[in-house]
């Protein structure tokens, strides 16, 4: 895992030398929007859009759920990267389920940035909602993305489906705080972690969040009462890696996700609905953590489990 310093890649590893062995994310730096404006820059058009993914990562899976709840595919692309990501960052290249970068031909995703930004110093990360009329990176933060699918397109898919309603907001908001430092970056800050205290501190804190969830789903059926929102696919993409990879990879072993009874069947609710289950890719997850974090895995072997039957009955309708 590198960055891009003045437009120039580097192979380089997160320092976690100033922060007392704390995993630290960096901002994402494209934080444009779109919308129907005809005087903005990035306006409403079928075909104009593309995305940029990886199977592999959690992010990136937000985007594609939407995507595809949202009826999006007819209007934006994607291009998906190979799930091993070593030297030279993300890249494209043949593997089941990637592609290569239809855009521009361009042999790894940091190119991608430095198209949008010649000089720019940034981490390469995915999701990329890029503009083909411009050429350049929209945004390349998840939580935004996921927020333009969910109404900047209605008028080109009239699919009104509406993920962050306006009555539930400032619960969501509250929700999505909670989930993301100590549960979506949380399994990060502990599976990053260089010290002893700073993994004990993000595991204590990831367990107790989880802790809380289970506790909030034996009560309501989804995160916020009755209806799913947000604040669902964005732990969903946690959720589902958790068994595979997080647990084991990660050490965050206290508990599997299989063990927490509501948080289980809830996930497979999820993984459910249609259409969801075609953007899981176990393999790509698999192989992209245990293959690509060489300081965490240096054998590079691949984990063949776990068994889960993920269509089985979640038992979650008798839930209001």
């Amino acid at each position: 895992m590198g960055l891009l310093v003045d437009g120039k890649w580097q192979d380089k590893w997160y320092d976690t030398s100033k922060s007392g062995g704390k995993f630290e994310r960096q901002a994402s730096k494209f934080r444009d929007t779109v919308n129907s404006d005809d005087n903005g820059t990035f306006t409403v058009e079928s075909g104009r859009y593309h995305l940029y993914v990886s199977l592999a990562c959690p992010w990136a899976h937000r985007a594609l759920i939407f995507r595809k709840l949202k009826g999006l595919e007819a209007h934006i692309d994607v291009s998906v990267v190979h799930p091993e990501m070593l030297d030279n960052g993300w890249e494209f290249k043949d593997y089941p389920r990637a592609t290569e970068d239809k855009l521009y031909g361009f042999d790894y995703a940091h190119q991608i940035y430095t198209k949008a930004e010649p000089e720019i110093t940034s981490r390469v990360t995915v999701p990329v909602l890029w503009d083909k009329q411009t050429e350049t990176i929209v945004n390349n933060e998840s939580a935004e993305i996921i927020r333009i699918f969910n109404s900047g397109f209605d008028a080109l898919t009239n699919n009104h489906d509406d993920y962050y309603p306006e009555a539930l907001r400032e619960e969501i908001d509250t929700i999505n705080n909670m989930v993301y430092h100590d549960i979506n970056n949380g399994v990060y800050k502990a599976g990053f972690a260089t010290t002893q205290e700073a993994y004990e501190e993000a595991v204590n804190a990831l367990f107790h969040a989880l802790d809380m969830v289970e506790e909030r789903l034996s009560k309501q059926r989804y995160l916020v009462g009755s209806q799913i929102t947000e604040a669902d696919w964005r732990l969903f993409t946690t959720l589902i890696r958790f068994d595979a990879v997080y647990h084991g990879h990660f050490k965050c072993n206290k508990k599997q996700i299989a063990d927490y009874p509501n948080i289980f069947g809830y996930m497979k609710e999820l993984y459910q609905v249609p259409g969801v289950a075609d953007t899981v890719n176990f393999d790509h997850i698999k192989r992209h953590y245990y293959y690509s974090h060489t300081m965490i895995n240096p054998t590079q072997v691949i984990p063949v489990g776990p068994e889960q039957d993920l269509m089985s009955a979640h038992g979650r309708e008798s839930i209001e």
